[in-house]
């Protein structure tokens, strides 16, 4: 193999990234999921603002190489100029109901796997099938008809500088300066609140928001060719895509399970999706290893294996038609200040809540 080639070179740093992603994840308990269980269940907000504080920093490090001109956000999947708005609210909504019944959610299911976990290998499993199918197969006839006809038009594209300047505000405000506004009152929330933040969870919260922008550095600078020499056209090596990506874990894993299928058919790649998920897996399992952490686990009964199926087809199908998960679209899609990542966000955080609800009602009613 040929080290010296860009698009081993943007593999091999997706799969750094993903390993510390998953080590820091593991370590510092970063999971959306729990964060919003803990709100909930116990009134604790701590894991919370350490997510508060990786997007503070992904929209502070995103926007900084965009205005530099290392990267452009408008070559991401999130920048498009049709909002399609249903899309975001019921994908985000199935994703985060999903991710409950699922014990976590799509980044979470890896860090699970590396840690000896067999029922997320299960739903990892269902998940990217799943995912595939929206994506290319029967449930993708359904999200493109029904659910991605209905959408505004945004001539100007969705990103939150160029619809506050649509409404007619003169002068319309920078991206930099939303950036610093939206990145200032998250960090604020995530640092400045009573109790403070342990040590472990600023640094889980610093270290995925950087992973976050090392990912568009990666795939929108090192990655980036102006002309393909084959093509003639821009083109950004070894994604799916064939644009900007970063951190994401649902169509990952879909790709990943094409790859494994197909894997004597030459125009199948290990991309940066794909290199960046199983470095999760990796570096979850380095520290499970490393802290004694490592325990294999099963499925306790029929009604655990039913929840944890029925959620990792919700996220599969959410995630695609949301165009992301709580990482995919709640720190990369908003580090891009895009306004469907923000529909998609609060949609699976809502997702969430309402499955919590849901779980609470079933314990009641069986006690």
């Amino acid at each position: 193999m040929n080290t010296a080639d860009p698009a081993t070179t943007v593999i091999w740093l997706a799969f750094a990234i993903g390993l510390l992603f998953g080590a820091t994840a593991s370590w510092t308990r970063f999971c959306t999921m729990g964060a919003v269980a803990d709100i909930v269940n116990l009134g604790d907000w701590g894991r919370m603002r350490m997510w508060l504080l990786a997007i503070a920093l992904a929209i502070l490090g995103t926007t900084a190489l965009h205005a530099t001109g290392l990267i452009d956000v408008d070559k991401s999947i999130y920048r498009g100029r049709s909002l399609t708005w249903l899309s975001h609210l019921v994908g985000g909504l199935c994703f985060g109901f999903g991710m409950v019944l699922a014990s976590g959610c799509a980044a979470r299911t890896l860090v699970r796997i590396g840690a000896g976990s067999v029922k997320a290998v299960v739903v990892s499993i269902v998940l990217g099938l799943v995912a595939y199918m929206s994506m290319r197969g029967v449930l993708a006839v359904f999200r493109v008809e029904v659910l991605d006809g209905v959408a505004l038009h945004l001539p100007a594209g969705q990103g939150l500088p160029d619809l506050i300047a649509s409404l007619g505000l003169t002068p319309g405000p920078t991206p930099a300066t939303c950036a610093a506004l939206l990145g200032g009152v998250l960090l604020a929330l995530a640092l400045l609140q009573r109790p403070r933040l342990a040590a472990t969870q600023v640094l889980g919260g610093v270290t995925v928001g950087a992973l976050v922008v090392a990912g568009w550095y990666v795939s929108g600078n090192l990655g980036y060719l102006a002309e393909d020499p084959e093509t003639l056209q821009e083109a950004f090596l070894a994604t799916n895509s064939g644009r900007m990506e970063s951190l994401t874990f649902v169509a990952p894993q879909a790709y990943t399970l094409d790859l494994l299928l197909l894997w004597s058919d030459s125009s199948r790649r290990v991309t940066f999706a794909i290199a960046s998920a199983l470095g999760v897996v990796v570096g979850s399992l380095g520290h499970a290893l490393l802290s004694g952490g490592f325990r294999w686990e099963g499925f306790r009964d029929l009604e655990d294996t039913t929840n944890h199926l029925v959620g990792a087809a919700l996220m599969g199908f959410g995630g695609v038609v949301a165009l992301g998960c709580t990482i995919g679209q709640g720190i990369s899609g908003v580090s891009t200040l895009a306004a469907g990542s923000f529909l998609s966000l609060f949609a699976i955080i809502a997702g969430a809540r309402l499955a919590l609800g849901y779980q609470y009602w079933r314990a009641q009613g069986s006690g």
